[in-house]
């Protein structure tokens, strides 16, 4: 076991008494082992293991076909990892809308073949009855409302939502239910900056954005879009900390060059 650089393991409490305390929250997605290490070596406090893995590990056009296995393969991947930060899987789409015995089964399976610490799930009162059941398994469960890309069929588009003023009142209500249910925190992706800070205000359980704005208690982002290993997404809210992709093809450019050139292996690289 490798030592702990910081002897405060990130709980559910943890990120409350990190709201009441005004620390914001860090959270970026991982789907391996890997980069699961360096993202808590570095010091993240939550990871998702998001269904976000359908886009950028399997190359799918959105995250509807990921499956439930599928998701307990990189959980559990990502928990062999971590030694410090809060793991949450999203519940991916069919494993718990409409039918609250269900996903009261998929969150078990999550939690005990994978290891993790917690649940997301999209949407607001029409979940109600499923956060309900899961939580009732001693299940932490994380919401996430505004963009719910599970619904992005319905919606028919990815931009902002909740600008009109009865799904911004929707959305403040939906806050409520989840607090009021028990959620320990809930995502607000792709939402005015004002209505998040308002959503913020109102309940006491904290909120991370995700193209919400700064009035949030904390910030999530794609890893992958973060450190510019993909490079077709530019939305507004994404800034790149890296540029991933680029270093990666010029390294294996040059590993090309030097096989094709003969320059590698050198006598030192050798038995």
């Amino acid at each position: 076991m490798s030592e702990k650089k910081d002897p405060r393991k990130i709980t559910t409490h943890v990120l409350q008494e990190m709201k009441q305390a005004g620390e914001k929250i860090a959270m970026l997605t991982a789907y391996d082992f890997s980069m699961a290490r360096v993202l808590d070596d570095a010091g993240i406090d939550v990871i998702l293991v998001g269904d976000s893995a359908s886009n950028v590990m399997a190359g799918h056009e959105t995250t509807l076909p990921i499956t439930l296995d599928q998701m307990i393969y990189h959980a559990s991947s990502v928990i062999r990892a971590v030694n410090r930060a809060l793991v949450v899987v999203d519940l991916p789409f069919g494993t718990y809308q409409g039918n609250s015995k269900e996903a009261l089964n998929s969150s078990i399976r999550i939690m005990k073949e994978s290891g993790a610490h917690g649940v997301k799930l999209e949407g607001g009162k029409e979940v109600e009855d499923s956060i309900k059941r899961i939580l009732s398994a001693g299940i932490p469960v994380m919401g996430h409302l505004g963009l719910t890309p599970q619904s992005i069929y319905k919606f028919g588009t990815y931009t902002v939502r909740a600008k009109e003023e009865a799904e911004a009142q929707k959305l403040l209500e939906d806050s409520s239910v989840l607090e009021e249910v028990g959620c320990f925190s809930i995502v607000l992706e792709k939402i005015p900056a004002a209505l998040a800070g308002e959503v913020t205000k109102r309940v006491s359980i904290p909120t991370i954005g995700i193209g919400a704005g700064s009035q949030v208690d904390g910030q999530v982002l794609v890893l992958h879009d973060m450190i510019g290993l993909t490079y077709e997404f530019h939305p507004r809210f994404l800034r790149r900390y890296a540029n991933i992709y680029q270093e990666m093809t010029g390294a294996v450019k040059s590993y090309i060059a030097d096989v094709k050139s003969k320059d590698f292996p050198n006598e030192k690289e050798q038995y």
